[in-house]
């Protein structure tokens, strides 16, 4: 049976229609996939994010700890260091060197 001409034309463009739709709706499930996909990506990343910014907040307190040790080690290596000067000093104040005398050697020219 043949479709009358009238007829003929109106269901090419339908079927041209239906294929456009058709190719729509599958760009639009690959687009929605996509977004899925990137979605998981994105939590996955704020997840890393959170992680690491709480290990970054833990490392910059133990460096605070550490240059606090250090600087106290620093002082107290500065204290016993003048305290090993001084004790010397008055050491070789009290008792000179052997060969060393309390005048000026001369000079034999």
């Amino acid at each position: 049976m043949k479709l009358p001409d009238r007829l003929e034309m109106p269901l090419k463009r339908l079927a041209a229609a239906l294929d456009h739709l058709e190719a729509a709706a599958e760009r639009r499930a690959e687009l929605d996939a996509r977004r899925a996909d990137l979605e998981e990506e994105l939590a996955v990343m704020q997840d890393d994010r959170s992680r690491l910014a709480i290990e970054l907040d833990g490392a910059m307190a133990r460096v605070r700890k550490l240059e606090e040790a250090n600087a106290d080690v620093a002082q107290r290596l500065n204290m016993t260091g003048a305290t090993i000067r001084a004790v010397l000093g008055l050491e070789s104040a009290e008792h000179p060197a052997p060969g060393e005398d309390d005048e000026p050697a001369a000079r034999e020219d």
